[in-house]
């Protein structure tokens, strides 16, 4: 399958939800808990910070999104940190292991760093191993662990903390 890779449009919100919401509630893969609207994500995607980056997939034929990747600046109090991003990467369940994830990375890399991002780090589940090994195998380096740094449906969940240096 043929996917164009290309920054976020407003109009792309619905599709978002409907990769987003699914990995949401079946509450493995991600720490959040929280399914998100049409209208929410539409709010996020215009609110979204101009130095971040939001990369989507897109289907050539069909036109939907098949996973996305968000950049966020790592802190907005102060500027020391404005080289470091915050990266999150979800793809729909239907298109995994197409390497969707890898052109993800590869425009969102290079777009970070056009932005001034010389690195970027991340909190991965620790019992997330496929997105664990797709982030070290973009050269994402483990730092640590946050023990019990979540709590997901009253479990306590540990995350790995990795970054990679663009």
């Amino acid at each position: 399958m043929s996917f164009i890779v290309r920054q976020v449009t407003v109009n792309d919100a619905e599709d978002i939800t409907k990769v987003l919401n699914p990995i949401v509630e079946e509450g493995l893969y991600t720490v959040l808990d929280t399914t998100f609207t049409t209208e929410e994500e539409e709010g996020f995607i215009r609110n979204f910070p101009e130095k971040g980056v939001f990369t989507v997939a897109e289907h050539e034929v069909n036109g939907k999104i098949a996973g996305f990747q968000a950049v966020e600046p790592f802190a907005d109090y102060t500027r020391v940190f404005d080289h470091v991003g915050i990266i999150g990467t979800f793809v729909d369940a239907n298109f995994r292991r197409q390497g969707i994830a890898k052109r993800l990375f590869a425009a969102t890399f290079e777009t970070a760093k056009a932005k001034g991002y010389e690195k970027l780090f991340a909190y991965v589940r620790s019992d997330n191993d496929r997105a664990l090994a797709t982030y070290l195998n973009q050269g994402f380096e483990v730092i640590g662990t946050a023990k019990k740094h979540a709590k997901v449906r009253g479990k306590y969940v540990d995350e790995i903390l990795i970054e990679k240096f663009l």
